[in-house]
């Protein structure tokens, strides 16, 4: 009976055996893709994503050719707002100009708990607020220096950023635009020994963009008369900078503000300079419907409105190159719900202008970005 017993189990057994379903090649293939996706899909949703320094306006803070990861976990993943799109995109199908999504759903976007909230200082990447062609989660990425947090008061005297009345930490590779002086032609080998990126030649000489400890050591240079950081004045007005009212807010670049930014909960009467900062905030930002900014004043649903209560925290961006920098000066603030992720670390880094064996940048390799 005990030999029956098991000889009994062990037909079972291979019965069983025979059942298994052998995959082919082809199929075992297109699983393991299709597993390799989903999971490069809710890592880079939930935890890291994959990003590329494009532009000088971090600089030298960022370099050009930089590959970084972003944390998404530090401030909280998003959720989805576009779910209709061909997973690890952004816009475009790769290499051709094909929406790579469908607008046809929109969800309403929440933030997961994360690690910490954005601070000063810290380089954040987030979402162009002005690109109102898109939905939300496909705006273009950029990357900048949070220096405004929601409930700040913000000002720029003579290129100093000041918060709340107490000047901000500039960061340590801030760069300014200076004019070199010299009735020499300087050699692109000599910009490059000082690590100048970003220079054109004037009739008296040449613009660069650079550290103030860089342009000291560069004006040490004989065939160089003087170095001198070029600003806008307090009394120029560049009708460029937001919100592009130069009557109500004759400021520039280097000489801006003070300027409120909006928090979540707080109340704002809509007077004449009211409506022009924060009017493209609540009609683009706010998720209010029918909303109309005309002769001074703000109509919902075709109802006037005397002031406001914002729904969602603000931010103020800045570039660290600070006079070669698109940034919250020149369109305004950036949303919570635009905030994609905290820089985290440099994984790596390519010179364009270099030979092949030259390319890489082997001492940014692992660097963390602060």
């Amino acid at each position: 009976m005990k030999f029956d017993f098991f000889r009994k189990k062990n037909v079972v057994q291979k019965e069983n055996e025979g059942d298994k379903i052998v995959k082919s090649p082809a199929r075992e293939w297109f699983d393991a893709i299709v597993f390799a996706v989903i999971a490069a899909t809710i890592i880079r949703w939930l935890l890291l994503e994959a990003f590329t320094i494009p532009t000088p306006s971090m600089e030298k803070s960022l370099l050009v050719g930089d590959f970084l990861f972003v944390s998404k976990i530090s401030y909280g993943p998003r959720t989805p707002k576009t779910p209709l799109q061909i997973p690890l995109t952004h816009q475009k199908i790769w290499g051709t100009n094909i929406p790579s999504y469908l607008d046809w759903i929109q969800l309403p976007q929440y933030r997961l708990p994360g690690f910490t909230d954005v601070d000063h200082n810290d380089v954040v990447v987030f979402n162009y607020p002005p690109e109102l062609e898109y939905p939300v989660d496909l705006k273009t990425n950029y990357i900048k220096r949070c220096m405004g947090l929601p409930g700040d008061t913000l000002k720029v005297v003579d290129a100093q950023v000041y918060v709340n009345g107490m000047p901000a930490k500039n960061p340590e590779k801030m760069e300014l635009r200076h004019n070199v002086i010299t009735k020499q032609e300087i050699k692109d080998r000599i910009f490059k020994k000082y690590d100048i990126t970003d220079y054109k030649r004037t009739n008296i000489g040449y613009i660069i963009h650079t550290t103030p400890v860089t342009a000291k050591e560069f004006e040490k240079l004989p065939f160089v008369d003087k170095v001198e950081i070029l600003k806008m004045g307090p009394d120029q007005v560049n009708p460029r900078v937001y919100p592009k009212n130069p009557t109500l807010f004759p400021w520039n670049e280097d000489f801006y503000g003070p300027i409120w930014i909006p928090s979540k909960g707080a109340t704002i009467e809509l007077n004449e300079k009211n409506v022009t900062l924060y009017g493209p905030v609540i009609q683009n930002y706010e998720d209010n419907k029918n909303v109309v900014i005309e002769d001074g004043k703000i109509t919902i649903d075709g109802k006037e409105i005397s002031q406001y209560t914002f729904k969602q925290d603000y931010y103020f961006m800045m570039g660290d190159n600070r006079h070669n920098s698109e940034d919250s000066r020149f369109w305004g603030f950036v949303p919570d719900n635009h905030i994609v992720g905290k820089a985290f670390f440099i994984w790596l880094s390519l010179d364009k202008d270099e030979s092949f064996l030259k390319k890489v940048r082997w001492n940014r390799f692992f660097n963390l970005i602060r």
